[in-house]
């Protein structure tokens, strides 16, 4: 059994991937409303959160740029899309009494907030949800390096990712059995061994401030609160 983590504030950042439950692509309800439980269950430990969404399961940039679209505009195209998740998530959060804000680094007042650092940490004291959406903004940039960004403007204890599998492998786990996973991993680790679990840019700013990283799945209901209780499966990042 692993001992319950003790965080404050936590910034857990959502895959697009994720919220496709069996779809091809896409937003599926009922995986998104299942998220949104596992989010109510800490957020009634008194936790504050604060989410980074992707948009994969509708448009990635670095795809239209490999299918010869110009690597700026494709990115924008997927910024977009995170903001579509991020109005997905939040209605499925308020739907079950969570108050929620969603904040965008491109500015569209007219369906939620631009992004303004200390506008955010005020929704978070007064204990509201924050979902950051369109990324940091910028075209070259992916949302897990949004992520630590983010993560460390909201001055957080520790950053969740959230992927497909329990924590971090030596390599893809449904392609190689054999693959080893890794219970604790440290920063320069990860970048030494190429583990893909976020880009460099994201594990170096992480680094930089001192965040640890806790990647489990999303995928098993309950498992973002088992970790709270000190009963989940993860890989945790940090300088040891």
């Amino acid at each position: 059994m692993s001992s319950a983590l003790k965080f404050r504030r936590i910034l857990l950042k959502v895959s697009g991937e994720s919220l496709m439950g069996n779809a091809p692509y896409g937003i599926d309800p009922g995986t998104v409303k299942r998220i949104a439980q596992d989010i109510l269950e800490i957020h009634q430990k008194g936790i504050e959160i604060s989410i980074v969404v992707g948009g994969g399961n509708i448009y990635r940039g670095i795809s239209g740029a490999a299918a010869g679209m110009e690597r700026a505009s494709a990115d924008y195209i997927g910024m977009l899309a995170t903001v579509m998740n991020a109005l997905a998530m939040q209605h499925a959060l308020e739907e079950i009494g969570v108050t929620t804000r969603v904040l965008s680094a491109i500015p569209m007042e007219t369906i939620c907030e631009p992004y303004i650092r200390r506008r955010a940490v005020r929704h978070m004291e007064r204990e509201r949800l924050v979902i950051f959406a369109a990324g940091t903004g910028n075209p070259y940039f992916t949302t897990d390096t949004a992520a630590a960004l983010r993560a460390a403007e909201m001055g957080c204890d520790a950053l969740f990712k959230a992927t497909k599998v329990d924590g971090v492998y030596s390599s893809d786990p449904e392609a190689n059995p054999d693959a080893k996973k890794f219970k604790n991993l440290k920063y320069l680790d990860v970048l030494s061994k190429d583990l893909k679990v976020m880009d460099a840019s994201a594990i170096s700013l992480a680094r930089e401030n001192n965040i640890p990283i806790v990647v489990f799945s999303i995928l098993e209901m309950g498992g973002l609160g088992r970790i709270f209780n000190g009963e989940g499966d993860f890989t945790l990042i940090n300088d040891g």
